[in-house]
């Protein structure tokens, strides 16, 4: 998109055939006495302004930034978080001493979290948190994840990782923070480098020990899984007070999307329209790590997501007025839902597109064996429990060395994550998968 607005300092355009302007030196004029007061004002204003940008420096540096607006007579202004806790900060920080109390202790297990992280063992945060259960939950984890990149040939080449504080509870001796990780990893397979892109939220409980802060209890908050039946045996899954926790009020009306079968003069449109699926995943490219305005989000956002990307790539929605039935969603309409359960709930959309390979126009999909088989713009749910009920979905936007599939994801943004999710806290033994191969005739 081509930037609009006023042009930089250094692309300023002048008038042609306009010699540049001399100053008019007076004749006959008497030279001026520079005072000395206005000379130590001067250097006084410029001192105090060097000063006030070396403080803000120093905030910026601690992780802290003060809001923009307006300072209030008598009133302090107070700064605020910010989201720029990198973990390969922390060394810096740690030798220059610009942090202090619970925050330097989030830092430091943002950096050993990213540590961990590059060289596939718990150990080295293990020994920092004192939780034994997240401790052997991330140990299992990242033995999968070791293990899995070993039969890819896959070897980790860097790791960054960032977080932002989303609450922050404080008392004197305890304080628990919400956080939300962007963890960035680059991976060599073959001698072809690639980047894999995430978000989760962990929830951290610190106590005041002595001197320091200690990590006491760590919950990973895992918003791939739904509670079944409309409650939760797991205390990790992600809940709707979670939600609006990390993403505040999103009641906000949808715009509704045109749908041609509402229209006569196009009710008998010709079949055949080609799923472009270059346009599906460069629409889950954009996309990946926030919402589209235009749409609903959801509190389970991965389906909504997925059904926006492959109707980007042209995929004619299936209107039927009935929330059962059909592929297809029209917006908020006084606070009513139209859309249809396939459009946004995984375990619908999987029921669709199983039983749509025999209909001779519109979206469908052909069910394959396995994930080789899938191309760009396919779609894959996901059976946690091993039950039959699909409770995530993804869509494939890139291949790695191998031609396997990386896959994007929402709710737990994902973007060229690897396709087999056995790198996430949701995965268990009894994982099932179901890979939609998109027609290419729609």
């Amino acid at each position: 998109m081509p930037r609009t607005g006023n042009r930089g300092p250094g692309n300023q355009v002048h008038k042609r055939n306009q010699a540049p302007s001399k100053p008019i030196m007076p004749l006959n004029r008497p030279q001026q006495k520079v005072s000395t007061h206005a000379v130590e004002k001067q250097l006084l204003q410029h001192a105090a302004q060097e000063e006030r940008q070396a403080n803000r420096t120093d905030r910026t540096q601690l992780g802290l930034e003060r809001t923009n607006q307006p300072s209030l007579p008598g009133r302090q202004q107070q700064p605020k978080l910010n989201s720029l806790l990198r973990s390969s900060d922390y060394d810096q920080h740690r030798q220059q001493g610009k942090q202090q109390g619970w925050k330097s202790a989030v830092h430091r297990y943002v950096s050993l979290y990213n540590q961990a992280e590059t060289e596939q063992h718990a150990e080295v945060l293990t020994d920092y948190v004192t939780d034994s259960d997240h401790c052997e939950r991330l140990r299992c984890r990242l033995e999968r994840l070791r293990e899995r990149d070993l039969l890819r040939g896959v070897l980790p080449a860097g790791s960054e990782t960032k977080a932002e504080l989303i609450r922050v509870n404080e008392s004197p001796s305890e304080v628990s923070v919400l956080i939300r990780l962007h963890i960035k990893r680059k991976i060599e397979q073959s001698g072809r480098y690639y980047m894999e892109e995430r978000s989760e939220f962990e929830r951290l409980w610190l106590g005041l020990l002595g001197d320091g802060w200690d990590v006491m209890r760590v919950e990973p908050l895992i918003a791939e899984r739904r509670p079944r039946f409309g409650t939760s045996t797991d205390d990790n899954w992600m809940n709707a007070a979670d939600y609006s926790e990390i993403f505040g009020d999103m009641s906000t009306p949808s715009t509704p999307y045109l749908n041609y079968d509402l229209l006569p003069q196009i009710k008998n449109r010709p079949s055949g329209i080609r799923y472009r699926r270059d346009l599906a995943a460069a629409y889950a490219d954009r996309w990946w790590n926030e919402g589209n305005p235009a749409y609903e989000l959801f509190e389970v956002n991965c389906t909504n997501y997925v059904s926006q990307c492959v109707f980007a790539g042209n995929a004619p929605m299936n209107y039927t007025g009935k929330r059962g039935t059909g592929w297809w969603y029209k917006g908020r309409n006084k606070g009513g839902e139209w859309w249809s359960y396939s459009w946004a709930v995984s375990n619908a959309l999987t029921n669709f597109l199983s039983g749509s390979g025999s209909k001779a126009s519109g979206m469908r999909a052909e069910v394959v064996s396995s994930a080789a088989e899938l191309q760009l713009g396919d779609v894959i749910t996901y059976d946690w429990n091993g039950d039959h009920r699909f409770q995530h979905s993804t869509i494939v936007t890139a291949f790695d060395a191998s031609g396997m599939p990386l896959v994007n994801a929402n709710t737990v943004s994902s973007r060229h994550r690897y396709w087999d999710y056995r790198d996430s806290y949701a995965w268990t033994e009894q994982t099932k998968y179901r890979f939609f191969h998109i027609s290419d005739l729609l």
